[in-house]
């Protein structure tokens, strides 16, 4: 039988980060609630705000994230065949995938405070600026824990980096939706 037909006997990767994947999707979680309920009470004035995002660069940003997840996966595969080489390459794409993200995200938010948007213009421009900039630290604390884990490549680290880059892909993947195209 193959990897796949067996059930992993433990939860991949490492306890502890579980225990923070599952805090910051908490967090997360919560703010988007209140984001949504908040658009309940003025849905004009959010489709208003919203149609100054930059929805192309956002839906790019998602296919970069979503392929640098990739690269985080084929890491771990290649950590755990023992080619370290191979991953510090995954690893390092990933990186630089995670850049590109951040490098985009840095226009919109130039081409933002060009308008005059800020935290104050409106609620949801209020919830976009925390919403995003928490998810781009969270970009730039997963390029720096990627960059560790590939100084020794080992199978543990980069499962929990990989990890970690994981629960970043799927916050984006929520957050898209909800504040760039969910009218």
């Amino acid at each position: 039988m193959t990897e796949a037909a067996h059930p992993p006997d433990r939860l991949p990767g490492e306890l502890i980060m579980w225990v923070l994947i599952i805090s910051e999707m908490a967090v997360f979680g919560a703010a988007l609630l209140i984001f949504l309920t908040l658009r309940l009470r003025d849905p004009e004035g959010f489709a208003a705000a919203q149609d100054h995002l930059h929805r192309l660069s956002a839906g790019l940003n998602t296919v970069v994230l979503v392929t640098s997840g990739f690269g985080a996966a084929c890491a771990v595969r290649a950590a755990r065949a023992g080619q370290a080489a191979a991953t510090r390459r995954w690893l390092w794409g990933a990186m630089i995938l995670g850049a590109v993200f951040l490098l985009l995200k840095g226009v919109e938010y130039a081409d933002a405070a060009r308008q005059g948007i800020g935290l104050e213009t409106h609620v949801f421009y209020t919830f976009y600026w925390l919403l995003t900039l928490f998810h781009a630290a969270h970009v730039v604390a997963g390029i720096i824990i990627l960059g560790l884990v590939s100084i020794r490549a080992g199978a543990d680290g980069v499962e929990a980096g990989a990890q970690f880059w994981h629960m970043v892909d799927l916050v984006w993947v929520l957050l898209f939706p909800v504040i760039y195209l969910l009218r």
